[in-house]
């Protein structure tokens, strides 16, 4: 990718992209061939995308369905059908990277995020790119106009792919948003997910139990997810946490602490035998029977907020988007792709998977 030299004209491009992760880079190489430009807040590209799954990015799943997703489903269904999960990493081999499984259901990179962030630089080496430039405003006369902090951009066709308001230590902002509102769109309030729950006065025993963690399962609504739990000394977080998350409002979760036992078998089971830490079954026997193990029922307090979400539940309503190639509904040449979108997918790999899938789906005319 082509830096650009900060001037003081106003830059033209074709195509602007405003947004230089996941989506935001599929776009780009998607259409590297036209006059296209990407715009990025931050120093460097694709941040999040470096620092996720521990660096080495979950980049998608071994089952990839609609129902891991939040958000309207046939929106969801027909983006996935254009480009899946194989159609994903057929297109990271045809690049010389091969993600592994791991615990026979997630793809990571085999050694780090950077096998495919290199995909994209290499891919994008004569792509504009301008970094270090905060979007204030955005307006359209005949065409876009992009102002940031000290240059002004224009551009025939505009791509919001900026992503939600997770991880703000890496500058997430509402920007996508502000644009969205701007053109006449409704945002559906955005909200943290995949995020650890705060608890209650009843439930401050759980910090009692920071650092302790189990296998359990939990039920939101009609969803039920099982995997580890782990107590911290704000609340719960863990992956079986972080999911539930997504689909919780308010009132009460249940959690079966051993999903493993029927209760009837609980109930005839020494304590000693109960597949549970110590620690953990002293304390929740000192103020719960027995029983309670298998349908313990509380209302979080709340979450950990955005700065420990993984990403934004809520965005820009789908239904003012056209499905057929991401343009907005509300105003032509306006394109939205991404977790700004009124999607968010469990954890797993599905944002991601989300992000490339529809930034595939970007249609733009040719210039």
């Amino acid at each position: 990718m082509v830096e650009g030299s900060i001037i003081a004209k106003t830059l033209y491009h074709d195509s602007i992209i405003i947004g230089a992760g996941a989506s935001g880079l599929m776009a780009a190489h998607k259409y590297k061939d036209q006059d296209i430009a990407l715009i990025e807040s931050n120093p460097k590209i694709a941040m999040k995308l470096k620092i996720s799954g521990g660096g080495k990015c979950n980049i998608t799943n071994r089952s990839v369905e609609v129902s891991n997703f939040y958000g309207q489903r046939d929106f969801i269904q027909k983006i996935l059908a254009q480009f899946d999960k194989k159609a994903l990493l057929d297109f990271l081999k045809s690049e010389g990277v091969n993600p592994v499984l791991r615990h026979n259901r997630y793809y990571f990179c085999k050694e780090s995020a950077q096998e495919i962030i290199s995909i994209f630089q290499k891919s994008l080496k004569n792509i504009p790119l301008y970094l270090n430039q905060k979007v204030a405003e955005v307006t359209k006369k005949e065409q876009f106009v992009i102002r940031t902090q000290n240059q002004t951009y224009q551009c025939k066709n505009l791509i919001i792919a900026t992503g939600g308001l997770s991880y703000p230590k890496i500058g997430a902002s509402d920007i996508a948003f502000q644009i969205a509102e701007h053109f006449g769109h409704r945002v559906v309030t955005p909200k943290p997910a995949l995020v650890g729950f705060t608890v209650q006065k009843e439930q401050f025993w759980f910090k009692e139990l920071s650092g302790l963690s189990c296998q359990v399962s939990i039920r939101v609504g009609e969803k039920t997810f099982a995997d580890n739990m782990l107590f911290t000394h704000k609340g719960i977080s863990g992956p079986v946490v972080l999911n539930a998350s997504l689909y919780w409002d308010k009132g009460e979760i249940e959690v079966d602490f051993v999903p493993s036992m029927r209760l009837a078998e609980l109930e005839k089971c020494s304590k000693k035998k109960i597949p549970l830490p110590k620690r953990f079954l002293n304390t929740f026997l000192q103020k719960y029977p027995l029983s309670m193990l298998k349908s313990y029922r509380f209302a979080p307090a709340g979450n950990f907020g955005y700065s420990k979400a993984e990403v934004t539940r809520g965005g820009i309503a789908t239904d003012e988007v056209d499905v057929e190639g991401m343009m907005s509904l509300k105003e032509p040449n306006l394109f939205f792709l991404g977790e700004c979108l009124d999607v968010t997918g469990e954890l797993g790999g599905y944002n991601f998977q989300w992000a490339f899938s529809s930034a595939q789906n970007l249609k733009l005319s040719k210039s």
